[in-house]
């Protein structure tokens, strides 16, 4: 052959990229097949490949090796800068139209032009901006590795108005918005959206560029495409703003602690037992007392409280106190709305009350996008914010909007996430509500979150509850002043017999007479409660079936005719009743069997049953709309024996869940389902 009979095999020595002075494939006719042709110093060296493919692949890497160390060479100590720009354009062309494959044919040139970024401080703005335009093509594809977003975040702090942040940045950080998966790992990606964020806001227009620029990321229709967007920009939104409070953070040895400022300040310490509160007796002790003045509406002459500084009274409280008659909790204690908070007093700097205002409108506008509500509500839920933040009355109006959203949405993940994620840690519940921390309103907010909660909370009761517990006294407070769902509130805590205590219930109901709504739904309570008297006392039929077709109205005029204090088994199945007429059959006492096969009754109804028929043995769910969220409640019904969900939407989980929680069931007809 005509390759002279050279040596063969391993070379001894390596050879370095450096000393390449030339590469190409073999082609004359009958050359060693699938070579490569190195020209180095003192001769030539063959590389022979197994295949073509590879053959083509190493002679591609290492013409790549050879003009990547060249281009390091020369940007390394540049002389010109007129050379150097074009040098950085030709690299970047050559990165481009490189047919291989991999990471690093983009992030070497990007890597190198950092460098030299790095080691050349004195470059001009203009300079800056040449070589960001020449480097763009290269990040469409990429994020810019860390020491890059280093020089492009100074770039946008220095130069906000520079045609480059809109023009080669955009995409660069829509890019990182849509594709990034963990800012932890790479925290100047964060930081570089952010500035570029500020940048935008610095334009004449700032917050109209803003608003389109998280448009654009949302996209034009009602479904964001890309579900990595919401979680990054609300990570952003966080860091940003927690840079604002960053002095007051890192002064934080001598302020109150989260748990303090969250609750109002009323934990007086955690390590100090709860005070309870007692009526101040005539004679006062001797080192008079500093008293609170709590004036109550049911009694004219305010009255004085006392907090009690004994250790001991904790316990006393807690167990029935043999001297002191019953061990009821205090009228006054269910009745004491928190003091008001000491906030800090606050004053950002200029610029970080700028860059609140950036971030915080940026949150306002995620909550608009319905498709971004429910995981904006989940992700907002721990409450991710210094206490800095919550006790800074500009931060909290601001945020105010975005609680509000979530208190509108009629979804129940969107606004169950106002309450705490789990109990015993405050949620936006607890603080926009009166003498909570964030609370400017008089309870207007409070309000709105306490009605659309009692609408889909299934355990109502349970809310009830803690609401009784917690916020008894905003609750009365707002119903005195005519709020319409406060005044519902106490009703129904009247209605289930929440309330024991009977001066707390007395009071409730001076509190609803003192207002006309109030007084017209208590009437309407007390009729309800008479009607269901009456109909214990005279009777009636024990069974009953509707005629199919009759719908809520018809059922609501049938017991509206007569008694039916003795009704236990009623059948409704194949007629056009809905969740509506549960409003009806909870005012039947000794229903024990209830029939609603192939009627549109649903979840709202089952949640209303629940609640009231604790006797009810049988019930035929056959073929209605009911789904797990109102199936679940059913476990409140501990005197079922027997349930047909045959043809419902019941997952095999609740399944699990019903037959775990109601002991007395034997007969269970669950064919059609996913648990059959």
């Amino acid at each position: 052959g005509r390759c002279g009979g050279g040596p063969t095999g391993y070379m001894e020595t390596p050879l370095s990229y450096s000393t390449i002075e030339d590469l190409q494939l073999l082609s004359w006719d009958n050359a060693p097949k699938y070579c490569v042709q190195l020209s180095v110093p003192g001769g030539t060296v063959l590389l022979q490949a197994a295949n073509s493919y590879l053959r083509d692949q190493w002679f591609h890497s290492l013409q790549w090796k050879k003009k990547i160390y060249k281009y390091r060479k020369v940007l390394n100590n540049p002389s010109r800068w007129d050379v150097v720009l074009k040098e950085i354009r030709a690299l970047v062309d050559m990165a481009l139209s490189s047919p291989l494959q991999d990471d690093s044919i983009h992030q070497a040139p990007l890597h190198i032009i950092s460098t030299l970024l790095a080691e050349n401080s004195s470059l001009s703005p203009q300079d800056h901006e040449n070589i960001i335009v020449a480097i763009a093509p290269l990040l469409e594809n990429n994020h810019p590795p860390p020491d890059l977003c280093e020089f492009f975040c100074k770039h946008c702090r220095e130069r906000p108005r520079s045609m480059v942040v809109i023009e080669v940045f955009t995409p660069v950080v829509q890019r990182i918005l849509k594709h990034n998966m963990d800012f932890g790992k790479c925290p100047r990606l964060r930081l570089f959206t952010q500035e570029y964020i500020l940048a935008l806001n610095e334009l004449n227009a700032g917050m109209e560029v803003v608003k389109k620029f998280v448009h654009s990321m949302h996209g034009p229709t009602g479904q964001c495409p890309h579900p990595r967007v919401l979680p990054n920009l609300v990570a952003v939104c966080l860091a940003a703003i927690y840079s604002c409070y960053e002095e007051f953070i890192n002064s934080r040895d001598n302020s109150p602690s989260l748990k303090e400022i969250r609750n109002g300040c009323q934990q007086l310490n955690d390590r100090k037992p709860p005070l309870p509160l007692r009526l101040l007796r005539p004679e006062p002790p001797t080192p008079p007392p500093p008293a609170t003045l709590l004036p109550l509406t049911a009694t004219s002459s305010p009255i004085l409280v006392e907090l009690e500084r004994n250790n001991n009274s904790a316990n006393a409280k807690r167990n029935a106190d043999p001297s002191g008659g019953n061990g009821e909790p205090n009228l006054i204690d269910c009745l004491l709305v928190s003091p008001a908070v000491n906030t800090l007093s606050i004053q950002l700097p200029a610029q970080a009350d700028r860059v609140l205002g950036c971030f915080a409108l940026i949150l306002k506008m995620l909550s608009d996008y319905d498709d971004w509500r429910p995981a904006l509500a989940s992700l907002l839920q721990p409450i991710p914010f210094p206490k800095e933040a919550l006790a800074h009355a500009k931060f909290t109006k601001e945020l105010k909007y975005v609680i509000q959203r979530f208190a509108e949405d009629p979804r129940q993940e969107v606004h169950s996430c106002l309450l705490s994620v789990r109990s015993g840690k405050d949620g936006w519940f607890q603080l926009y509500s009166p003498g909570g921390v964030a609370c400017d309103d008089d309870g207007e907010l409070f309000a709105s979150m306490v009605h659309i909660l009692m609408g889909s909370c299934y355990k109502t009761k349970k809310f009830l509850l803690s609401l009784a517990e917690n916020k008894l006294g905003p609750c009365m407070l707002l119903a005195l002043r005519g709020n319409q769902t406060m005044v519902e509130i106490l009703c129904l805590m009247l209605e289930y017999n929440i309330i024991e205590n009977k001066d707390t219930q007395l009071q409730i109901i001076s509190t609803l007479e003192s207002t006309q709504v109030g007084r017209r739904m208590y009437e309407q309570l007390c009729d309800r409660q008479r009607e269901l008297k009456e109909l214990q006392r005279k009777g009636g039929p024990t069974r009953l079936t509707l005629p199919s077709k009759s719908t809520d109205a018809d059922l609501a005029r049938l017991l509206s005719s007569g008694s039916f204090g003795n009704l236990e088994n009623l059948s409704l199945a194949f007629t056009n009743v809905t969740s509506a007429c549960a409003e009806q059959l909870i005012k039947l006492p000794s229903l024990k069997q209830l029939n609603l096969w192939s009627t549109q009754f649903g979840d709202a109804g089952l949640r209303l049953l629940s609640e009231h028929l604790a006797c009810l043995q049988v019930l035929n769910l056959c073929e209605t709309p009911v789904t797990d969220a109102g199936l679940l409640a059913l476990s409140s019904m501990k005197s079922l024996c027997s349930l047909n969900m045959n043809s419902t939407k019941l997952t095999a989980d609740t399944y699990e869940d019903l037959k775990a929680k109601l002991p007395n069931l034997k007969e269970v007809d669950v064919r059609y389902t996913e648990a059959w």
